[in-house]
């Protein structure tokens, strides 16, 4: 089932027009959302993200798209499809139909989809640098497109060569994120991870996380740029986004990293989500 402009729909029965600005020149934004334990996991935040990338877009926002508003259609399509367990919930965001590269209007359509999330345990996570290709270190790269390519040609080399994930540069060679998540090195009590002008995606457990170790007197959070060769300097290495939450790296070429300090900050990180 999906919710399309509020229209419970079924799979089967969607049928996007071939004029799809989404399709056709990636004019589009998304959001993912975890549904947990009956709740949506930091909604606001996913709204006011979501709200923040449009405007940049220059989309128009509907007057009834709402806080509320988004919560409901979410929820509409999660309790009618009543998965089992947790879910991941997506919600893309595009223009309506018309147009070459500038549009007919800046109205929009929406889609929600949302799947039941399966647990994996892996007991060995390794990453590698992926070079091929660039992430330009500009403001909207910090902002969820439809424009994955690099992500996806990431993900085929990641699977050819056996890695569980790969780490993206920018042109300035520094890290910018994880093909799928943010990325955060430890080194000490000092925690980096890059800033939003490096590129990388502004996500909201990133987010969440910074606001959290900044509470604290056992940690140093630093909002940076990141050379890949701290990648070996680095003593824990974990990647964030808004489904895994907290994933720990195992290791990076010849690099082993420990947890300890990982499993700490999930402890801290479930008291709040």
């Amino acid at each position: 089932m999906l919710n399309y402009n509020g229209q419970i729909i079924s799979k089967d029965d969607s049928k996007l027009s071939y004029q799809n600005r989404a399709f056709k020149y990636g004019d589009a934004v998304f959001d993912t959302l975890k549904y947990k334990n009956g709740a949506i996991v930091f909604i606001e935040d996913h709204y006011f993200r979501l709200m923040s990338s449009m405007r940049m877009l220059r989309m128009g926002i509907p007057m009834n798209f709402t806080l509320k508003f988004y919560r409901d259609e979410i929820l509409k399509l999660v309790n009618k499809k009543d998965l089992p367990g947790n879910s991941r919930v997506r919600v893309t965001v595009f223009r309506k139909d018309g147009g070459l590269y500038a549009p007919q209007n800046n109205e929009i359509n929406y889609l929600i989809e949302t799947e039941s999330l399966i647990s994996r345990s892996l007991k060995t996570y390794e990453i590698e640098l992926f070079k091929d290709f660039q992430v330009y270190s500009g403001v909207l790269s910090t902002i969820k497109t439809n424009n994955r390519m690099i992500n996806v040609i990431a993900s085929i080399f990641a699977s050819e060569n056996e890695f569980q994930n790969c780490v993206l540069i920018n042109e300035k060679k520094n890290i910018v994120e994880a093909i799928n998540a943010n990325i955060f090195l430890i080194k000490g009590k000092d925690i980096f991870t890059p800033a939003l002008s490096e590129g990388c995606i502004n996500g909201v457990f990133r987010k969440k996380i910074i606001e959290l170790l900044s509470n604290t007197e056992e940690y140093n959070i630093h909002e940076t740029s990141v050379s890949p060769f701290e990648l070996l300097r680095a003593e824990e290495v974990f990647l964030s986004n808004s489904i895994t939450e907290i994933q720990s790296v195992s290791k990076y070429r010849k690099k082993n990293y420990t947890n300890d300090k990982t499993l700490k900050i999930i402890k801290l990180l479930d008291q709040v989500c």
